[in-house]
């Protein structure tokens, strides 16, 4: 089985650097018309319940059914959300947080290992569900957070969480054997759909 992993594409806030979390943002126009139709097209593609998801998914993929668990939206930032790390510099629960790693609990959000927890059993949902109707492709159509949290736990090569940050309209193709554990996914080749592919190593968005 292939197992897509891909990034939605770019929103003002992306632009901007500010936190998204489970804000709702749509993708911006600049970042509609970077991104292309894919070169395959897939019966099915899994989406975050925010729709820059569903946004992306009409544009790469617009023949695709939509499948939405919100079990794949992006982390919850709570306080954080709609602001950038300069607008934070002198907040001292921000300070805290980014002294402590972002692992801990945002305020009014969650801290990173619930955040990796929700994630990777959504993936282990749609991987199981593909299974069960005997497709050869999953898609999953998500977040920067949500990709690197779940293929610092399922992918190989093993890397650490921000190594597996794509660009928006960017991600991952692995190839996995169903009749092995969901860790051994393979990493097969990086992709782009964004006229601009850049992997970027800032906070997760």
């Amino acid at each position: 089985m292939k197992v897509y992993f891909i990034r939605h594409g770019e929103t003002e806030y992306n632009k901007e650097r500010r936190y998204q979390g489970n804000r709702d943002i749509p993708l911006s126009e600049e970042g509609k018309k970077k991104l292309r139709q894919a070169d395959f097209s897939p019966a099915i593609v899994y989406v975050s319940a925010l729709r820059r998801t569903s946004e992306t998914a009409s544009i790469l993929f617009p023949e695709a059914v939509l499948r939405i668990d919100p079990g794949l939206n992006e982390m919850r930032f709570g306080a954080f959300e709609g602001r950038t790390a300069d607008e934070m510099a002198d907040d001292p629960a921000y300070r805290d947080w980014v002294a402590h790693d972002c692992e801990t609990r945002c305020p009014g959000g969650e801290d990173k290992e619930t955040f990796r927890k929700r994630v990777c059993a959504a993936v282990e949902r749609v991987i199981a569900e593909s299974i069960r109707e005997d497709r050869q492709e999953t898609v999953i159509l998500a977040h920067g957070g949500v990709i690197m949290a779940s293929l610092e736990v399922f992918g190989n090569p093993r890397r650490v969480f921000y190594d597996w940050l794509p660009g928006n309209g960017g991600g991952y193709v692995f190839e996995y054997d169903p009749g092995k554990p969901l860790n051994t996914l393979q990493l097969s080749r990086e992709l782009s759909y964004a006229s601009d592919f850049v992997k970027m190593k800032i906070q997760f968005r």
